[in-house]
C-alpha cells in the first residue's frame, strides 16, 4: 500500500513550508515528491514504533521527521491527520506542524523511475 501525505506547519496561511511524501508500507520506504522549506532527502526508510511513524534517511537510525498518530504496519491508515515534527533547515531546533493523508493506493504501484537504492 502506498500513502500520499502532506506535511506543513500548523498554520499554512502563515508558514508556506511543505513536503509531499509517498510512504510505501510494504517496502518500508518513503520518497519526497515535492517540497519547499521542509528539507528532507529524496528518500529514506520508514519505522513504526510506539504509535509514531519515523521517517529516517537511508541506513540512519535518527529520525528526520516524526508523524504522530500514523501506523504503517496495518492494512489501512489509522488516522487521516496528526502531529508532525522535523528539523528546521540550518537549525538544530525542531519544528512542529501537521501531516494530512492525501491519498491511499491499495494496489501495488510500480514507479516509472524508482529513487529507492538499497
Amino acid at each position: 500500500m502506498r500513502l500520499t501525505i502532506l506535511i506543513n506547519g500548523s498554520d499554512p496561511t502563515v508558514n508556506h513550508d511543505y513536503a509531499v511524501l509517498w510512504l510505501d508500507t510494504e517496502e518500508r520506504v518513503w520518497s519526497r515528491e515535492s517540497h519547499d522549506g521542509i528539507d528532507l532527502p529524496p528518500w529514506g526508510e520508514l519505522r513504526d514504533e510506539g504509535g509514531v511513524t519515523q521517517l529516517c534517511a537511508p541506513t540512519t537510525e535518527q529520525p528526520l521527521c516524526i508523524l504522530r498518530g500514523l501506523h504503517v504496519e496495518r492494512d489501512s491508515p489509522t488516522a487521516a491527520q496528526g502531529g508532525a515534527q522535523w528539523a528546521s533547515s540550518g537549525k538544530r531546533a525542531q519544528t512542529d506542524g501537521v501531516w494530512r493523508l492525501q491519498a491511499v493506493e491499495k494496489q501495488a504501484v510500480r514507479p516509472e523511475h524508482s529513487v529507492f537504492r538499497r
